[in-house]
């Protein structure tokens, strides 16, 4: 126990990572109960994190000639990847999805906005032929159309919780700066793999004719239904990297 006292918060924190995602199965998340306590440990110890369990800045070191969005890496297994993405104030990480994937989002300082959807199964072709959007799309983007559901909205600071994602449930988010830079813990498990199913992919929000939209029940009152086209890498956004200045993490 007291050698477990000297460990580094971040260090606790990719073990407990291990842990919780070393033999993740997407379709049993729902009654594993196993993996859920183990994720609320993980929950717990990510809330205590700041940037001087990182040994970073506490408002970081943006510039408007650095990249929009900066990523320190810290660690990676074939269970979880983990690291520090800065936003330069202004800048966002455009709508993208998490094949199969868990994430864990904390904020370290700033404010950060974060739109959560999930894609449902495509539409009839009817549906999409009845459904009039402004701009038109053109013919060959009809088949990277998406139907969607905006799940939440929220603000997160380094005094809220985790953002938590999963592969079912707010799998897709955008994530833009509010009032200043920000900077955030991510976690991703299993990591981003594009030879195993695990490829991001990148979405814009598209808007239909007023009264022109099939429009199909949302599950909740207070979701919202909408239509979401696959598109590349948007030109305006990049990532760069930077070191890790914290402590190291070892298995």
């Amino acid at each position: 126990m007291p050698r477990d006292n000297k460990k580094s918060l971040i260090q606790k924190i990719a073990s407990q990572a291990n842990i919780t995602f070393k033999d993740f199965n997407a379709s049993a998340i729902g009654d594993n109960k196993v993996l859920l306590d183990n994720r609320g440990d993980l929950i717990t110890l990510l809330t205590e994190v700041s940037t001087a369990d990182l040994k970073m800045k506490p408002n970081g070191s943006h510039s408007e000639h650095n990249p929009p969005v900066t990523y320190m890496h810290i660690c990676e297994t074939e269970s979880f990847s983990m690291g520090v993405f800065l936003l330069n104030s202004g800048a966002s990480i455009p709508l993208h999805d998490h094949p199969g994937m868990n994430g864990m989002l904390k904020v370290l300082y700033g404010k950060v906005s974060i739109r959560c959807f999930d894609l449902l199964d495509k539409p009839s072709d009817q549906v999409q032929s009845e459904t009039q959007f402004d701009p038109p799309l053109l013919p060959f983007q009809k088949d990277s159309l998406r139907r969607a559901v905006l799940r939440s909205t929220m603000w997160f600071t380094h005094d809220s919780s985790p953002c938590i994602l999963t592969p079912q449930r707010e799998n897709l988010h955008q994530i833009d700066t509010v009032d200043g830079p920000a900077a955030f813990l991510d976690i991703l498990a299993p990591p981003y793999d594009p030879e195993d199913g695990r490829d991001c992919h990148y979405y814009k929000v598209l808007q239909t004719v007023p009264g022109a939209d099939s429009k199909v029940e949302a599950q909740q009152p207070w979701e919202e239904e909408t239509w979401l086209l696959e598109i590349g890498q948007p030109d305006g956004f990049w990532c760069g990297g930077e070191p890790y200045p914290g402590p190291k993490v070892s298995f």
